[in-house]
């Protein structure tokens, strides 16, 4: 085999491979994909994203006869990150104050929720929106320490296409709700 036929394999080769690359990236909007399908089924009826001031939350839930199953659910934290269009999230490691950046949980009805062991590798890509109100589009990618923990060794992916919802908490005792009207009192009856 002659050094040009040899090179030109060798980029039919890697051409190829990135082509697996994308396909296998190659999600519909609001579907799951990965390894982890050898412990639940990835079916997805719903997806939701939800933002608020600590947090990015994409779930996944299935309808299952009569109840509803959360497939998975991929909270991030957005501590020290400007999550906006076009960035990209590493969701392996920890936060400035040493929490989890990502954390993923299953959970079937009538059964004991599963949190997922620490991620490994992967990222999150917000491409567009991303507040509450937005349209908001995105997907994610990651693999799981090996090791003991639920889902170890086993890969996951996402892809996410919806009107992100505000997750905000509610008002704090003694503050005032919008408009300046004060919290019903729970202690005191009504008149």
């Amino acid at each position: 085999m002659t050094r040009a036929v040899r090179a030109l394999a060798a980029v039919g080769l890697s051409a190829l491979m990135a082509g697996a690359g994308l396909a296998a990236c190659g999600l519909a909007d609001n579907s799951l994909g990965g390894s982890v399908s050898e412990l639940f089924p990835l079916e997805v009826s719903r997806v939701e994203v939800r933002r608020n001031a600590e947090a990015f939350q994409v779930s996944y839930y299935r309808n299952n006869d009569l109840d509803v199953d959360l497939v998975v659910r991929l909270t991030v934290s957005t501590e020290g990150l400007d999550l906006r269009p076009g960035s990209k999230v590493d969701l392996a490691g920890t936060t400035p104050s040493g929490q989890a950046r990502a954390t993923v949980v299953h959970l079937n009805a009538g059964e004991p929720a599963r949190v997922f062991g620490p991620v490994n590798k992967g990222d999150l890509q917000l491409e567009s929106g991303g507040n509450p109100g937005e349209s908001t589009r995105g997907n994610f990618s990651m693999s799981f320490i090996r090791g003991d923990g639920y889902g170890a060794g086993r890969n996951l992916e996402g892809t996410f296409a919806v009107v992100a919802q505000d997750a905000t908490f509610g008002p704090e005792p003694g503050q005032l709700l919008d408009g300046g009207v004060p919290p019903p009192d729970a202690g005191t009856p009504p008149e």
